[in-house]
């Protein structure tokens, strides 16, 4: 485990349109947590099928709508989310240009299908929080929370301050839970940094990865915080993935016992 691994781990997903396999245990450094991303034009169609996994689709632009045989029809606007187990079949219609962000881990039997409508007017508690202080404040929006039934997946947004850092201080957890970073709303020239390292305190054995709209970045292990440019605030949603649904659980974070 050295930097050379980490320098492997930014992956910039495709513009184009269509379906796209971004993150995924056979090519990537993650095992579990991998992620997708769906690109439709205004008025197109998708048929998503889950197969083996779960998976946890975010709307990150445009609107569109859903039928499902259990959800119905249902239409999504940014932001909004929706989780089906597996061996399951959602058909997707684009009424404008759309972005999906889409989680994905193999399904162990747990979990049931629903869609999560976006309100960012929910007081701090369970689903909306603020985490963090002073430079590294940021506030989080859960799409799939603990306390949601799945298998493998927890998911949120985060949102820093402008030029400030966002997961400060920096935490690992890589006993229990891959992560991975999916940043959006920062169309170049807007860009942040995200910042792999391995060992406690270290400043000299570190990656830095440019971040911008489309920008997906793994931690199989490891310390990761990030820091917005000065004009520009860093917003991601960020995938955790369990190795085992026993482990599925949010506060298994160890901080930087030298930055504390």
């Amino acid at each position: 485990m050295d930097t050379d691994d980490m320098k492997t781990w930014r992956v910039q997903s495709p513009n184009t349109m269509g379906f796209h396999k971004v993150i995924t245990s056979n090519q990537s450094a993650c095992q579990v947590a991998q992620i997708f991303r769906l690109n439709l034009p205004k008025g197109a169609s998708y048929t998503l099928q889950s197969n083996e996994l779960e998976l946890h689709p975010v709307l990150i632009q445009g609107k569109a709508t859903i039928q499902h045989p259990v959800l119905g029809n249902v239409e999504l606007n940014k932001f909004d989310s929706f989780y089906i187990p597996s061996e399951n079949t959602v058909q997707i219609k684009a009424l404008e240009e759309c972005i999906f962000y889409i989680a994905g881990a193999v399904y162990e039997g747990i979990g049931e299908a629903f869609v999560r409508k976006f309100d960012s007017s929910l007081p701090i508690g369970d689903m909306h929080q603020i985490h963090g202080e002073g430079a590294g404040r940021r506030e989080v929006m859960f799409t799939l929370a603990p306390t949601d039934k799945a298998s493998r997946l927890i998911c949120g947004l985060t949102w820093g301050g402008e030029g400030t850092w966002t997961s400060w201080p920096p935490h690992q957890h890589e006993k229990y839970l891959e992560e991975v970073y999916c940043y959006f709303d920062m169309p170049k020239p807007k860009f942040g940094f995200h910042i792999s390292y391995k060992n406690s305190g270290d400043v000299d054995d570190m990656v830095v990865h440019t971040v911008y709209s489309g920008t997906m970045v793994q931690a199989p292990y490891g310390y990761h915080p990030t820091a917005g440019s000065p004009g520009s605030r860093n917003a991601y949603l960020w995938v955790l993935a369990a190795f085992d649904p026993i482990v599925r659980k949010y506060d298994l974070a160890e901080l930087d016992p030298a930055r504390v």
